[in-house]
């Protein structure tokens, strides 16, 4: 990176919520309280400009709950089903969309950002996934790619809020690496910022390693560095003055 480069980075803590922890999360992912300790120390630093946090934010009869659809082998995590663009109004554009335990339901407590997490640290928090019709993993888009501010159910636009407040630079952290995680990553990145994803502090529902390699490829397809807590872009960002 030149050094005289404009850096003002955020930083985007993903869905450290009950639902996606063990013991007990209904959609558990392996290992999500381990990364807590970073998550916090990076939530400590003063080298960021904004600090947000999201939160699936379903209502109880969400498109992406097996729950929800009749057909007997309609299994959590092994099933899909098709959806349909009803939210940006193009019901011809259909994705395959996996079939998830239901979880993160609105007012509840599997819902809720886990205890340990410093939440005191946040500026914003967006809740998204509120339109019962479409997925939305990403902070700043549904799964067909609809932007704006209640497009898949969201509450803020991210991109304009970031955008306002100069925002060059955007680290992305939290729960699950491979699926809100990196398309979180992968909308920042759309949206015109240099967007990191910090290895370190994430977990992926799909523990196997092939998977995660993957992800990455996807990543850096989409111009989304993965990087280590080790490394000279996180170093920067916990360095006091800014510095290497």
């Amino acid at each position: 990176m030149p050094p005289d480069m404009p850096f003002k980075p955020a930083l985007i803590v993903v869905d450290m919520q009950n639902d996606f922890c063990p013991p007990d999360g209904s959609l558990a992912v392996p290992g999500g309280r381990e990364i807590v300790p970073l998550i916090n120390e990076l939530l400590a630093s003063p080298m960021f400009e904004v600090k947000v946090s999201t939160q699936d934010w379903h209502p109880s009869d969400h498109i992406s709950f097996a729950a929800n659809h009749t057909a007997p082998n309609n299994k959590p995590f092994e099933s899909f089903i098709e959806m349909k663009n009803l939210v940006g109004n193009r019901p011809e554009q259909t994705m395959m969309q996996r079939l998830w335990p239901v979880h993160c339901v609105q007012g509840t407590r599997g819902a809720e950002i886990i205890d340990e997490l410093d939440v005191s640290k946040v500026d914003v928090n967006v809740r998204k996934g509120m339109d019962a019709r479409v997925e939305m993993y990403s902070a700043f888009s549904d799964s067909f790619g609809n932007m704006t501010e209640g497009a898949g159910g969201v509450d803020l636009d991210l991109a304009s809020f970031l955008h306002a407040r100069h925002i060059t630079h955007v680290y992305v952290v939290g729960l699950a690496g491979d699926y809100c995680v990196k398309d979180t990553a992968r909308g920042a990145a759309k949206a015109g910022f240099a967007t990191y994803v910090i290895e370190d502090a994430q977990r992926c529902v799909d523990p196997d390693p092939a998977a995660w390699a993957e992800v990455k490829r996807v990543l850096q397809q989409d111009s989304v560095e993965v990087v280590h807590a080790q490394s000279n872009e996180v170093r920067r960002v916990l360095q006091p003055c800014g510095q290497l």
